[in-house]
């Protein structure tokens, strides 16, 4: 199974990992499943470092390296398919994280309630 995670799942996978539950650790852990990470979270930690809301003192994309985590790239695809996503939720990192799960079939961990609405499977 191909999984994308949340930019948090991410954080947490890095520094507390005991915040995921047994279930999220298997399906992050088993070799059979495909983890990735959305070019939009990298942008959204940098955006929030440089206005000083959280300190990121790691290369994101060595750490997924490490971690055999993919980067998911953002296409032209995935921006035109947010002018069709309901407008359930404000976030635009996580919508823009959303339509990337919808559009490339992805199931999708988060632990953000705000996504139950949009019709992709989550973790």
């Amino acid at each position: 199974m191909k999984i994308l995670i949340d930019t948090h799942i991410y954080l947490w996978m890095l520094s507390c990992p005991e915040k995921l539950n047994e279930k999220r650790r298997y399906e992050l852990e088993s070799p059979s499943n495909e983890i990735l990470l959305s070019a939009m979270s990298i942008a959204e930690l940098m955006i929030k470092s440089s206005i000083g809301k959280i300190k990121i003192e790691f290369n994101p994309i060595e750490m997924a390296q490490k971690m055999r985590v993919n980067i998911l790239d953002f296409s032209g695809i995935h921006a035109l398919a947010l002018g069709k996503l309901p407008l359930l939720h404000k976030d635009p990192f996580d919508r823009m994280i959303i339509v990337q799960a919808l559009c490339n079939k992805l199931a999708l961990m988060s632990d953000d309630s705000k996504f139950k609405p949009y019709p992709c499977k989550l973790i």
